[in-house]
């Protein structure tokens, strides 16, 4: 299985003014409700951002653009107009607003990371998941582990998180957690033994937050492969037979931390 490395760096400071420069033109459209990005704006951003996507037929940059400028306060509305702020950090450097947009992320994300993994189902049920933002930042405390002179394999990330105590915990409470599952809610339940690891359910939020916003945003670089095949942690769950994958962000193989990436968490 091949794997592929992505400076991020330059990607992201070439990307940001594109993405500006595409909102301050009127193209660029999210949902009124869940401020989302169109399918429209998906395909748009796919073929105008320099260095594309990670992925050819997979949003993932593509997807987190539009959300890490309206949490920037840099666009609003359905037509992600630009803001006074936004217009502003077109003439700004762009490392500078790349670190406003992880500041603000993790304070104001528009969306729980988790919700990306659509093979777990009963996410919306009421009291379910557990409170966004200390779990996103918990998740982000994973970037202190990282150095910029060497490459981390995700499954050390993950040990060594979880030795230092960072539990970005998905599910409210025990109880809650019964109502999360693949495929079936009584048989697919994560409720059970044995079905709910750290990997399952805080590593792939994790992976989520690392591939889609820090990455995007230049703080990481990442060596990835194709998701399907490429973990089998979750194998053994009842549902998962059908799966490729769990989330498109399993490909996810090293990380290493940027000189951005050293700005950002400064």
């Amino acid at each position: 299985m091949s794997i592929i490395e992505i400076a991020t760096e330059p990607r992201a400071l070439a990307q940001l003014p594109a993405v500006l420069a595409l909102a301050e033109a009127g193209k660029l459209r999210a949902s009124a409700t869940t401020r989302r990005p169109s399918a429209a704006t998906l395909r748009l951003l796919a073929d105008a951002l320099p260095g594309g996507d990670f992925y050819p037929d997979e949003p993932i940059s593509t997807y987190a653009w539009p959300l890490l400028i309206q949490a920037g306060g840099l666009a609003d509305g359905p037509r992600l107009q630009l803001t006074p702020r936004g217009r502003a950090a077109l003439r700004k450097d762009p490392a500078v607003t790349l670190k406003l947009l992880w500041e603000r992320w993790l304070k104001n994300g528009v969306i729980d990371e988790f919700s990306r993994i659509e093979a777990v189902k009963g996410q919306r049920s009421a009291n379910v998941l557990s409170a966004l933002r200390p779990r996103r930042a918990l998740a982000a405390e994973g970037l202190d582990l990282l150095s910029a002179d060497a490459w981390m394999g995700i499954d050390e990330l993950f040990r060594r998180m979880q030795h230092d105590g960072m539990d970005p915990q998905i599910h409210r409470s025990e109880m809650r957690l019964w109502k999360l599952y693949l495929e079936d809610p009584e048989y697919g339940s994560l409720g059970y033994a044995d079905m709910h690891d750290w990997e399952l359910l805080q590593g792939r939020y994790v992976l989520a937050l690392l591939f889609e916003y820090a990455a995007t945003l230049g703080l990481v670089d990442v060596r990835y492969t194709d998701p399907a095949g490429a973990r089998d942690d979750f194998r053994e769950l009842w549902g998962a037979d059908s799966l490729p994958y769990l989330s498109r962000y399993d490909g996810l193989r090293e990380v290493r931390l940027t000189r951005l990436g050293e700005f950002c968490r400064s």
